[in-house]
């Protein structure tokens, strides 16, 4: 993955949302990451970021922060700090993880560790409702949300994985989903398409055990004229708005489509809309939620 030189990701949201499984992903792939980096240290932290006028070949591909409400001094200061790096010619953007109330309470209790707005008279839950309040101009500024309440560590690193990777390419970076609903829908997605009605694969025996992605499945979902004809209507659907969301800014947008168990139909619809809208030239990525734990 090609990233900018001058990338710079802050990293914020609930406490327990997931933000060190971020900052882990965010590694993986090149950047420089400081968990809870004080404010004062940001400038210093920018000058020492490669610079993308210089034309030379860095090792540090880009940096991510994560600042969290244990960081009073910056969010105090958060509109000054971003417009001090934007005049210093730095690229800066937020991630933000949420998650519901309940299953961050649910989170803590599973681990010993302590919420950093809980003390002697401050419960839990008061902790958490605090640290939405607080944390509110991160997430009103946040170019990216991800709800972490049904999303295990491994679909958060592919999400993270693909915001980063929205810094290399120009225009809206569209993330074409498969899901199955009996695992729930996505909650990160601006629209979701319900394609069960469709001829389900998994009631031909030959084919149960396949995917989507598989030939012989191809086959049997492209006789079905129900099922070519869905895969054109949702496709046109998306050539006549999708410009209406790029003329608003929009950077990302997350079209899921979903069947029983995201095996067969979801899986190989979303491969066909992948397909046809890069040939229209538009940055379209395609993943397949279960079949990721397969």
């Amino acid at each position: 993955m090609k990233l900018r030189a001058t990338d710079l990701i802050i990293v914020s949201g609930m406490s327990g949302s997931g933000k060190s499984v971020a900052l882990q992903s965010l590694e993986d792939i090149g950047y420089y990451c400081i968990d809870n980096l004080p404010a004062v240290l940001l400038p210093e932290l920018n000058r020492y970021l490669p610079d993308h006028t210089s034309g030379a070949e860095n090792e540090i591909a880009g940096a991510a922060v994560s600042i969290d409400s244990r960081n009073n001094q910056f969010l105090a200061e958060l509109d000054e700090k971003l417009q001090e790096l934007i005049e210093h010619g730095r690229a800066c953007r937020i991630l933000f993880l949420e998650a519901e109330d309940q299953k961050l309470v649910r989170r803590y209790s599973e681990t010993r560790r302590k919420h950093p707005l809980t003390d002697d008279s401050t419960p839990l839950i008061e902790g958490i409702r605090l640290e939405r309040e607080v944390l509110r101009p991160l997430l009103d500024r946040a170019e990216k949300i991800i709800d972490t309440t049904d999303t295990t560590p491994h679909e958060l690193r592919g999400m993270v994985r693909d915001f980063a990777g929205g810094a290399s390419v120009s225009g809206p970076l569209l993330l074409i989903e498969s899901f199955g609903f009996k695992y729930g829908s996505p909650r990160e997605a601006d629209f979701v398409f319900d394609v069960r009605c469709l001829p389900n694969p998994h009631w031909e025996e030959s084919l149960r055990s396949l995917t989507g992605m598989d030939q012989p499945v191809k086959e049997f979902l492209e006789s079905q004229s129900m099922v070519v004809e869905m895969t054109e209507e949702i496709f046109n659907f998306l050539r006549k708005w999708l410009p209406g969301f790029a003329a608003e800014n929009r950077s990302y947008i997350t079209v899921a489509v979903g069947c029983t168990g995201g095996q067969h139909r979801s899986v190989y619809i979303c491969e066909q809309l992948g397909a046809r809208l890069r040939d229209r030239g538009l940055n379209a990525q395609v993943r397949h939620r279960q079949l990721q734990d397969k």
